[in-house]
């Protein structure tokens, strides 16, 4: 039997009764679109994640003070605010740890910050010029803190475009203009480029002054929130990280790691753990829209021996004048593969829909990826085959003098 009449016979019978063959593809579009749209949106959320991961930093390695109890992030509940880092730490990282591009060490604290009558309640950051480097911050007017603002301890500030929005009006001219952190007057010298949220911080609502005018002026005391390490490599990340820990733990005077009055958390970590789990919800999603589709193949199966039965009469006649069993299985194989594979289309079609109006409207973030639009084709060709087999073979097996009887 020809290829062509395999064909021309299949759009023949499904095309005799296309309410039917409608409703049958149905079970297969909702599952395809289902698929694609639920892993489009797990890769959307893994690359969101990713992205807000990567914003706070470039191959970033952060050192906070607070003793570690424990594998992974299991730490004390003074993590963060304990006062066991110095700036003595971060010069020593700086200079003896190699592949370490960039440190700049920190005191954050929430203050309140005045200007022309307007306030805000915003984090206040005392770094050094190394912090544009090390959280790949780019300034979009003015300066940002220079290394003569630190070592005069000079009261000047730089603004995240929130904060000047805040304070100022949005898109105000704020360089040059005076703000107060408490008592203290600082003139702003320069304002960032917007990086939105991390979703740990939000870079863009922050004001950022030197920190050796933080220390005395504001925190008053000499100890630091964190030190931030910028590795000169991803490849290179973990040997730094190893070689902060093994430096601090000699300058702290600590023999057991297991004691250290500090922690590290390096950026490819946090990066590898999101991964692990927006993949498991990825899977999740697809697995329970992928139920569907098997409803949808169940669909086929009960409709082609639906059709089976229809036919008796047809398949005799067939066999009579010398169809043979590979024929009759061909036809009512190609027709269920058929049923699935435009079904198929329709859904991956109807998937892309869906995931291009939750982008458009922000609803969302989707990641429509070729490898899942290839694997719903595969499914789609694959449950026409395991579930047309069977109605398939019992057409081919009927005895051609009964099926000519059949009423």
């Amino acid at each position: 039997m020809k290829t062509q009449d395999i064909l021309s016979e299949t759009y023949t019978a499904l095309s005799a009764n296309r309410v039917r063959s409608g409703l049958t593809m149905l079970g297969i579009i909702i599952g395809i679109s289902s698929v694609i749209a639920m892993v489009s949106i797990g890769n959307g959320a893994q690359a969101a994640i990713n992205a807000s991961i990567q914003s706070i930093g470039s191959n970033l390695i952060i050192v906070m003070p607070g003793a570690q109890r424990g594998p992974g992030f299991t730490v004390s509940s003074g993590r963060g605010s304990a006062q066991s880092l110095t700036l003595a730490d971060a010069d020593a990282i700086r200079s003896q740890v190699s592949n370490a591009l960039a440190v700049a060490p920190e005191v954050q604290a929430r203050k309140q910050i005045t200007a022309r009558g307007t306030n805000t309640n915003t984090t206040v950051i005392g770094t050094t010029p190394d912090y544009t480097t090390v959280r790949d911050f780019q300034i979009d007017e003015g300066s940002f803190i220079t290394a003569a603002n630190v070592s005069s301890m000079a009261k000047v500030a730089v603004l995240g475009p929130t904060t000047r929005d805040d304070l100022f009006g949005a898109g105000a001219e704020a360089v040059g203009q005076k703000i107060r952190i408490g008592s203290i007057e600082f003139t702003v010298v320069g304002i960032t480029k917007a990086k939105g949220g991390s979703g740990f911080t939000n870079p863009d609502d922050a004001v950022y002054i030197p920190i050796s005018t933080d220390q005395i002026f504001i925190a008053g005391n000499q100890y630091l929130s964190d030190i931030s390490v910028s590795a000169a490599s991803s490849d290179a990340s973990t040997q730094v990280q190893n070689d902060i820990t093994t430096l601090l733990l000699d300058r702290h005077h600590i023999t057991d790691a297991a004691n250290a009055d500090f922690s590290t958390i390096n950026q490819a970590d946090i990066i590898a753990a999101a991964g692990s789990v927006t993949q498991t919800f990825t899977l999740l999603l697809a697995a329970v829209a992928g139920i569907s589709l098997v409803v949808g193949g169940i669909g086929i199966m009960n409709m082609m021996l639906t059709t089976v039965t229809e036919r008796t009469r047809e398949i005799g006649l067939r066999k009579a004048i010398g169809a043979t069993r590979r024929d009759i299985s061909l036809q009512f194989l190609s027709e269920a593969v058929a049923l699935t594979l435009i079904g198929g289309g329709i859904g991956v079609a109807l998937g892309w829909l869906i995931c291009f109006l939750l982008t458009t409207f922000n609803i969302l973030a989707t990641q429509v990826s070729l490898t899942s639009i290839l694997l719903a084709f595969g499914v789609s060709a694959a449950i026409g085959i395991m579930f047309g087999y069977y109605p398939a073979k019992h057409a081919a097996s009927l005895n051609p003098i009964e099926a000519l009887r059949y009423e």
